[in-house]
């Protein structure tokens, strides 16, 4: 609650902006406190789908399976946040978080897979990469990061990859996040101005907005991709 000393002095106008004042705040009080009750419904209804994860991190553990869960989509699309609900309850020790940065000179002339592979479970365990080798189905290519020929050959390559990996016994999800432009550039100018989040834009951020059509079709060209 809002209080404020009246002065029986106060001309007409003051009383009228004071009034407004008082309105203004008690609307954005409103508008909080319905925030907050948003957020706290929507943390309930996922404890369900929580305690599911819990089972299925014991499942992998019983069982020495091994998971790997790749998270892409566009920028702002919600993946880091999603990880983290999904995470919010596992067991640390059971489970990492993977968001590979820009490949060093080193890297760039290993096999293209090599720096991913050597984030690859164990037995038991589960993986989350927050991006993944698809960087280079959609990020890359539009960006110039390589060339035409890496990229084909990655094209012609990961499905075989992936159908590898699940025939020797590892569980494979991938997901995709999506996004409006609108809702997108909405999301990156909150960020902007938040300092605790501002971290999370790059100069591929600013990109993604001017060259949104390009990642369009690049997504649909992979999609695309034969799957024999």
């Amino acid at each position: 609650m809002v209080e404020i000393m009246i002065d029986n002095n106060l001309s007409l106008e003051k009383l009228i902006e004071i009034n407004n004042q008082l309105k203004l705040e008690n609307a954005v009080l409103k508008k909080n406190n319905a925030e907050a009750v948003r957020k706290c419904e929507l943390e309930q209804s996922l404890k369900p789908y929580q305690a599911e994860l819990l089972q299925m991190q014991k499942h992998l553990e019983e069982s020495g399976k091994r998971m790997i869960v790749l998270f892409e989509g566009r920028g702002a699309s919600g993946k880091g946040g999603t990880i983290r609900r999904v995470t919010r309850y596992m067991n640390e020790k059971r489970y990492r978080i993977v968001a590979l940065g820009k490949p060093t000179d080193d890297q760039k002339t290993r096999w293209f897979f090599q720096r991913h592979v050597s984030h690859f479970p164990t037995g038991g365990e589960v993986v989350f990469f927050d991006r993944s080798w698809y960087n280079r189905a959609m990020v890359e290519p539009v960006l110039n990061f390589c060339t035409e020929l890496e990229y084909q050959n990655f094209m012609k390559a990961v499905i075989g990859f992936e159908k590898d990996l699940v025939r020797q016994g590892t569980i494979l999800v991938k997901l995709y996040f999506s996004v409006t432009r609108e809702e997108q550039a909405k999301r990156f100018k909150s960020d902007g101005a938040d300092p605790l989040r501002r971290w999370k834009l790059s100069e591929i951020d600013v990109q993604a907005q001017e060259r949104w059509d390009d990642f369009t079709n690049v997504k649909y060209e992979m999609y695309n991709t034969p799957k024999n």
